[in-house]
């Protein structure tokens, strides 16, 4: 075998631009695969960073009805649902997976908060327990977290993120400034921001529809405060946060649950849901897998005509080395060893050929990279798998001209001119 391959690379090189010509078949087939499974795995990956965010392996669960989650706003608090007590919550945290758990209640901002004439018109406020700033990663940026005493002693204290501050103080420092929150006073005593920024990647008006924030930013209160702007005993969410992404999806279903064991509604729709991100990635990836398979095929057939060219110019060196055939048939070679070698020489053809198309497609897929600004990955078994592929392709489409080769008559071989 050792032999085989060392002559396949002397015949190579000694016919070097025909030895080229034919692998750049190979070399185009094998990079478009690699370049648009490295683009497609890439785009994949954006897509779930965009929705989950970097770093951000949290999960919410919070109660809908139906397909929509239930508005407080508009219907009040239901019947039936009762507020998610301590002991559940440390049955959340010592859940498999799960690094840290908080509860929360939230309303949208819009007609409640003000400073001075400015108001949040987008925005959310969110009533918060202890845990909560640390479940979902945020830092304190200026100021302080809420202490002990802000919710043992009913201190009407507020948090504001980054948007928010800018929203609503336009630049002006908001610490020990007093907001006005459903025309209750409310001393800022820190902003917030998140440990790990991150911006979504837009490259068209479906992407910004999908992954848009709201930028008026939220305002955060103890969760002791709420009754005091809006009701006593109101429906609470739960976020986790979890020590993978990959692990949100089956901690999310079993806080569901754990949470809706404890509900007594007449509504059998009135439900905790998690916020399954992983599966809204997964159904925004499978719109394009048609289309990415269809790129894939077309890539295939740039292989199957690289493996004609494999075959046309192996029966070219057939003909050409008819002799050298029958000279070795004459003093003892069997088909075996002919066969052996010709089948060697188009393996190793096409296997030098993926291995240089895997290169080249993994620099391609960078260069369609920069340009487009997405996210690339490059898999290693794709290209693994290539350089195997492309070697039964010199295997397949050299078995004829081999078999014709092992064929040949010793004796009409070596007359043959």
């Amino acid at each position: 075998m050792l032999e085989n391959i060392r002559l396949s690379f002397q015949g190579l090189w000694s016919h070097k631009m025909r030895s080229f010509l034919t692998m750049l078949g190979i070399i185009i087939g094998i990079a478009a695969i690699i370049a648009i499974v490295s683009t497609i795995k890439g785009a994949n990956d954006q897509i779930k960073e965009n929705l989950i965010g970097s770093g951000d392996n949290t999960v919410n669960v919070q109660l809908y009805q139906g397909d929509n989650k239930y508005q407080v706003d508009y219907y009040g608090v239901p019947d039936g649902v009762p507020v998610i007590s301590e002991e559940t919550k440390q049955q959340m945290k010592d859940m498999d997976h799960v690094e840290q758990a908080s509860l929360y209640v939230s309303r949208e901002a819009y007609g409640a908060v003000f400073y001075k004439n400015a108001g949040l018109s987008g925005g959310k406020i969110y009533g918060i327990d202890r845990d909560y700033l640390d479940t979902c990663n945020y830092i304190i940026r200026k100021g302080r977290a809420f202490y002990e005493a802000d919710y043992t002693k009913f201190r009407n204290v507020a948090i504001l993120d980054s948007d928010s501050a800018e929203t609503l103080f336009q630049g002006v420092d908001p610490i020990g400034k007093t907001l006005e929150i459903q025309q209750h006073p409310f001393i800022v005593v820190g902003i917030i921001t998140k440990s790990s920024k991150f911006e979504p990647v837009i490259n068209s008006m479906q992407d910004y529809q999908t992954y848009a924030q709201n930028t008026s930013g939220a305002v955060y209160v103890p969760d002791s405060s709420w009754p005091l702007l809006y009701q006593f005993d109101e429906p609470q969410s739960l976020v986790m946060r979890l020590d993978n992404v990959d692990n949100m999806t089956t901690a999310g279903k079993a806080a569901e649950g754990i949470l809706n064991l404890g509900l007594n509604v007449t509504d059998e729709t009135m439900k905790y849901k998690a916020d399954d991100l992983l599966a809204q990635a997964a159904d925004i990836q499978n719109l394009g897998k048609s289309t990415n398979m269809m790129l894939i095929w077309i890539a295939g057939i740039s292989l199957l005509v690289g493996g004609i060219g494999v075959m046309n110019i192996m029966l070219v060196s057939v003909t050409e080395r008819t002799q050298e055939i029958g000279l070795k048939k004459a003093i003892g070679a069997r088909k075996g060893k002919i066969l052996g070698q010709f089948l060697t020489e188009a393996a190793v053809l096409t296997s030098l050929g993926g291995l240089i198309g895997v290169l080249v497609g993994i620099a391609l897929a960078e260069v369609i990279s920069k340009i487009s600004g997405t996210l690339v990955a490059i898999s290693i078994p794709a290209a693994v798998l290539a350089v195997v592929f492309s070697m039964v392709i010199g295997i397949v489409f050299g078995l004829l001209p081999s078999y014709k080769a092992a064929n040949l008559n010793p004796i009409d071989a070596l007359r043959h001119e």
